[in-house]
């Protein structure tokens, strides 16, 4: 087995400490020579152990002023269900509520615009099949606490009062409901989670430490014949989110 690399060895003892409150929040680090010292390695070898736990949440760079323990923080959960597709209401706000926040998102929508490749395989068009594109923020009080971007084919819904997703009498009411008010029924939706770090933009519109981890959803709808009919690239951060899985048992 081979050994572990050694920033994480240094980054599971610094958070070692953390957790039996060696540091406690808002306590300054010793610098990177000190514990490069201490550990025997460079200051390289320290930053980046420094670097996992502040996308982590635990730690928090200031400029010019050092590295700190970081206040801990109530962490959102985000939970994912088909059995929460609603006819009215938002599951987002619902799940805001519930931790006493206030839900929101604002959307950004452009229509015929060329799906990549990547989005036209998972949508099963053409690459440049005209798409409906709109970008979110879900707003936790305010805070972006969530990103997506939504692909729709634009021959779907094209000359329906669906075709925005956030205009006309249907909007926000989410893909099911959107697509049922136009007789495309829904059946399932195929979720694929990985971690990753943030890009700049998702760090900037998020909030975040530059490449913070985040949990990168691919979400693709299909209706009952078997079509995709949505896919979407949500972004989710890990420090300040939880995902949680509703999984419906059939009896």
């Amino acid at each position: 087995m081979s050994e572990q690399p050694p920033y994480l060895r240094i980054a599971d003892e610094l958070r070692r400490r953390i957790g039996e409150h060696v540091w406690e929040p808002g306590d300054r680090l010793p610098s990177r020579a000190q514990i490069g010292q201490e550990f025997g390695v460079g200051e390289n070898v320290v930053r980046r152990a420094q670097e996992l736990l502040i996308s982590q949440g635990l730690l928090e760079g200031r400029a010019g002023s050092g590295t700190y323990v970081a206040e801990p923080q109530q962490r959102v959960r985000v939970v994912r269900s088909s059995a929460r597709e609603q006819p009215n209401g938002s599951p987002f706000r619902t799940d805001m509520k519930a931790v006493g926040k206030l839900g929101d998102w604002e959307s950004r929508t452009d229509a015929k615009v060329q799906a990549p490749a990547d989005i036209a395989a998972r949508l099963g068009v053409d690459e440049g099949a005209m798409c409906v594109r709109t970008s979110y923020e879900f707003l936790a009080d305010g805070r972006p606490v969530q990103l997506s971007t939504s692909w729709e084919p634009y021959d779907l819904t094209a000359g329906t009062l669906v075709v925005l997703p956030e205009g006309g009498p249907h909007a926000g009411a989410g893909v099911v409901n959107r697509m049922a008010a136009i007789g495309i029924t829904v059946s399932h939706a195929v979720e694929q989670p990985e971690p990753r770090q943030a890009t700049a933009e998702e760090s900037s519109l998020l909030g975040i430490q530059k490449a913070a981890l985040v949990t990168h959803i691919r979400r693709t709808y299909y209706s009952n014949q078997g079509r995709p009919v949505e896919t979407a690239d949500i972004v989710v951060p890990a420090a300040h989110c939880e995902i949680v899985y509703e999984i419906p048992i059939g009896r």
